[in-house]
């Protein structure tokens, strides 16, 4: 006799099928609300005869009405003011600070951060002592406040063995009051040429 096939494996598959089937359209169910409720996919009701035929007169309408993409827009980002952009070569102060310190390695330039770092710098008088130079720019206008300067020595008794401490000396003083007075001049000179 033969033995006849159990019918409750092809009845789990089916119910399988079927849960598999019922998930899969549940999430696109759910997918499908979510996308539908969305205001970026409801176009915007358009009177015809306020919207211009050609792209042209489009673009024109916007520029004149304010709306669209413009580059002040950009530039401002969104609801905020723009800043002020200024490149390197008009700030007196930046191209005082670079004429001073020419004269150094610098490792350092960043204009957009608003600092200046030499290299360590030695003379040949004497070789265990370095100096390390940072410039900070807090403003744009010339005056005493909106330049910091950070002067560090480095002192090494063998090539491994070296201390470093920032320095308070007439070195910055005189670093801040020649970086002011030559930003003074360049900022007269580029007036005198408007």
């Amino acid at each position: 006799m033969k033995k006849k096939k159990s019918i409750k494996p092809l009845l789990n598959m089916n119910k399988i099928r079927k849960s598999k089937f019922i998930k899969f359209y549940l999430n696109f169910l759910l997918i499908f609300i979510i996308l539908s409720s969305c205001a970026a996919f409801k176009p915007s009701p358009v009177d015809s005869r306020k919207v211009p035929s050609s792209a042209k007169d489009r673009a024109r309408q916007n520029i004149d009405t304010g709306s669209g993409v413009s580059i002040n827009k950009i530039l401002k980002g969104r609801g905020g003011s723009g800043g002020s952009f200024e490149f390197s070569s008009s700030n007196p102060l930046w191209r005082a600070s670079l004429e001073i310190l020419d004269f150094l390695p610098l490792t350092t330039v960043d204009y957009s951060g608003g600092v200046i770092i030499t290299d360590w710098y030695n003379d040949s008088q004497n070789s265990n002592e370095s100096l390390k130079i940072t410039v900070r720019f807090l403003s744009n206008e010339v005056r005493s406040d909106s330049v910091k300067v950070i002067v560090h020595q480095r002192n090494c008794s063998t090539t491994n063995n070296c201390s470093t401490q920032v320095l308070n000396s007439t070195i910055k003083k005189e670093l801040v009051s020649s970086i002011l007075a030559k930003a003074a001049l360049l900022k007269k000179e580029s007036e005198n040429k408007k």
